[in-house]
């Protein structure tokens, strides 16, 4: 068969990783995608003469990767404007797209989607969620005759390093964000990564794929780990809990629940083991049961692992040809969903501060499974005595909760404000 022909976008670390492996791995990939794989141009802004191309043509213009020679066009150029706009292009000339652009899935999958089966051509973004880890084509073909009833995942490294950091050494969170900069694992600007916008991106693709529905980045609810301490994580280590950053969806008859934030997971639970930088996707089918899937969430050689296997299947004529947006189901809104919760409540370390908390949260229809109150006090500016109370609730909905907790910041004994972080026991 004459050789699949691919032009890309971009010539960053990804971009040199998947020049490095389709030489590397030639004869491999040729073999099992019975037929070569053939770079023959590569558009970036600027040469990087130390790159090698092999036989690829350079350019900086990336109209050039539409020509007639080209049969797949790679994009690798990341943000969102241009990026979108090139697999418009390429695909308005009948050409197939392999990106790993999360953004741009995320924000306008249905659209692309759509121009796919419109143009004829095929569209992959393996790469666009956890790296390495093969986790659409798990959800498209390996879980294809199941019901998925839920996905949780630490889908962030950078989060997950921060907090790694936290629980093993004791750093503060400005403390591991600084450390994950000095070895290139968070930006200059870290918001994306750790104020949650990277993981709802990636959460919108998964739940899609999961549960037959249209890509909905708007409908995710997005929390970051800034506000998280060294304290809450002793605390629930000591209630025998882990605190990692999730995405979680779920579906139910009342709609699909999608939510990124820190959550306390049972420290036996696999995925409260999964430390550093690396990523890891649990999902929960009718059929399978839970399955996990783990590995290098980013860099260059796994990225590029992702992209090849997008590029294989086109090879071979038989890439997914995505269906999104055939079910039905809404989006719940995040003050319906229902979860448990850790509670941390400054109070005046006075007789009486814990009952009249407890009485407040029973008000609402709200049971206590543990507590802990320290005897030892700590003192503020004020010159005022305060201790933590500590609480985890029974499930709840976040509207409850809400509405509890206003009544209790309000009691003249809480010296500052309540920390509440969600809690799932993943089973």
């Amino acid at each position: 068969m004459d050789p699949l022909r691919i032009g890309i976008a971009g010539l960053g670390t990804v971009a040199q990783g998947l020049l490095e492996i389709l030489h590397a791995n030639s004869s491999e990939i040729t073999r099992r995608a019975g037929r070569s794989l053939s770079v023959v141009r590569v558009a970036s802004r600027s040469p990087k003469p130390s790159v090698d191309l092999g036989t690829a043509d350079f350019s900086t213009d990336l109209s050039t990767l539409h020509d007639a020679d080209i049969d797949v066009v790679v994009e690798l150029i990341g943000g969102e404007d241009t990026a979108l706009q090139l697999v418009r292009d390429a695909m308005a000339h009948k050409q197939s797209v392999v990106t790993a652009n999360k953004a741009i899935i995320a924000r306008h999958g249905n659209e692309l989607v759509a121009d796919a089966g419109r143009e004829g051509v095929m569209l992959g973004f393996e790469a666009a969620v956890a790296g390495g880890v093969p986790i659409v084509n798990a959800l498209t073909r390996g879980m294809v005759g199941n019901r998925v009833q839920w996905i949780a995942g630490i889908i962030n490294g950078t989060s997950n390093y921060i907090l790694t950091a936290m629980a093993d050494h004791g750093s503060t969170f400005a403390a591991a964000l600084q450390e994950a900069q000095g070895l290139g694992y968070a930006e200059a600007d870290p918001a994306f990564d750790v104020e949650g916008v990277d993981a709802a991106h990636k959460l919108t693709i998964l739940a899609a794929l999961a549960f037959d529905t249209d890509f909905r980045f708007d409908a995710v609810y997005t929390e970051g780990i800034t506000h998280i301490t060294t304290e809450d994580i002793e605390y629930a280590r000591e209630l025998g809990y882990a605190i990692k950053h999730l995405g979680i969806a779920r579906s139910s008859q009342d709609g699909i629940e999608a939510r990124v934030h820190p959550c306390l997971i049972p420290r036996n639970c696999m995925l409260a083991n999964v430390d550093d930088v690396m990523n890891a996707v649990l999902v929960h089918a009718d059929a399978a049961g839970p399955t996990l899937y783990y590995g290098a969430g980013a860099g260059a050689r796994p990225t590029a692992s992702a992209v090849i296997a997008d590029l294989v299947a086109m090879a071979r004529g038989d890439a997914v040809d995505f269906k999104v947006g055939g079910a039905d189901h809404g989006a719940l809104n995040m003050e319906q969903v229902e979860t448990a919760y850790y509670l941390r409540v400054p109070s005046l370390d006075e007789p009486g501060v814990f009952a009249r908390v407890a009485t407040i949260l029973s008000e609402h229809a709200i049971s206590i499974e543990g507590a802990i109150q320290r005897e030892r006090a700590v003192h503020v500016d004020t010159s005022a005595s305060w201790v933590p109370i500590i609480i985890l609730t029974h499930r709840v909905r976040e509207h409850v909760m809400t509405s509890a907790l206003k009544a209790v910041q309000a009691l003249p004994e809480i010296v500052g404000e309540i920390m509440r972080i969600r809690v799932e026991q993943l089973d």
